[in-house]
């Protein structure tokens, strides 16, 4: 097997690995890129292709999260990762776990640890790299990566979210969801909504956004009634589609131009949380993206442009 071989055999794993430390799939498909740089130029063949390229790819990350730091820290209103539509790497023994770590809110959580303790967490558990592995790959000694360990799980698992597991259940109600926002309907929004959920956007200062977060069944389901008549006279489409592990649904424009995305946190039967990623920047991997402010434009004649 040639390196390029073996390299395409690794990528979907690298992207993985690389997306989770990241948040970010242009960031991510930079790290994979420039680990096949070095492993090219690398004049001996490692004795482990894998255990390389993830070490490569794993320092690139954090690198970069390193970088990232004072952006993220100054960046406008709320930050969330870049939506992905599927995981490249599969492994049907880890399937639930896989899952679980690509969730908008596990990667939300992950955010608020170090560098270095998110780096351990995801190669250990979420990916199962042993500790003489992972100490390699960032520099540690195996106790201190342990140690780093034990504080990313007790992060992690006091904030850690629960969702509906029943995958059919889920996507049933998002379906019903969509279904009763474009036709507007309000009590059927409202019966979907949990009594305190929130719809939370993501525009960087680079699209419209909320001043907050909105709260409550009530204002939630009122606000989606308020929008529902102008979908269909802006022609805007509902498509409907898994994001980050989760149902959700991007919009579209008349030109078939990417709006936004929609993900749906389902808990006990009921939508718990909403998030909007309006950021343009965060969506041109879905295709090509519609002007924000035309939108808001067609969509809210009255408003000024305030980001």
């Amino acid at each position: 097997m040639t390196r390029t071989e073996e390299f395409e055999e690794l990528r979907p794993l690298l992207f993985s690995i690389a997306y989770r430390l990241l948040g970010s799939v242009s960031e991510a498909e930079d790290a994979v890129q420039e680990a096949w740089l070095r492993y090219d130029a690398s004049p001996t063949q490692p004795r482990s292709t894998k255990a390389f390229l993830s070490a490569t790819v794993t320092r690139i990350s954090i690198d970069v999260l390193r970088s990232a730091r004072v952006r993220r820290e100054q960046y406008v209103g709320e930050w969330f990762p870049e939506p992905l539509l599927t995981d490249p790497y599969q492994d049907p023994e880890r399937s639930a776990e896989l899952a679980d770590s690509l969730s908008m809110a596990a990667l939300l959580l992950l955010e608020r640890l170090s560098p270095l303790e998110r780096a351990v967490f995801v190669l250990r558990d979420v990916f199962t790299y042993s500790f003489p592995d992972i100490a390699a790959t960032v520099g540690r000694s195996e106790a201190a990566c342990r140690q780093l360990a034990v504080r990313a799980r007790r992060h992690m698992h006091d904030g850690r979210p629960r969702f509906d597991t029943d995958r059919k259940e889920r996507d049933e109600l998002a379906e019903r969801f969509f279904t009763a926002f474009r036709e507007g309907n309000l009590d059927d929004l409202h019966q979907l909504l949990a009594p305190d959920t929130q719809l939370i956007g993501d525009s960087g200062g680079k699209a419209p956004r909320a001043a907050r977060p909105i709260t409550g069944a009530d204002n939630v389901a009122r606000l989606l009634t308020h929008l529902s008549p102008h979908l269909t006279h802006t022609h805007i489409t509902i498509e409907p589609h898994e994001i980050n592990g989760h149902p959700g649904a991007i919009l579209r424009d008349h030109n078939d131009h990417v709006i936004n995305t929609w993900t749906l946190d389902i808990l006990d039967g009921r939508i718990q949380t909403i998030r909007l990623v309006n950021n343009p920047d965060k969506l041109h991997h879905l295709g090509p993206v519609a002007n924000p402010w035309t939108i808001n434009q067609q969509t809210h004649p009255s408003h000024q442009r305030n980001p």
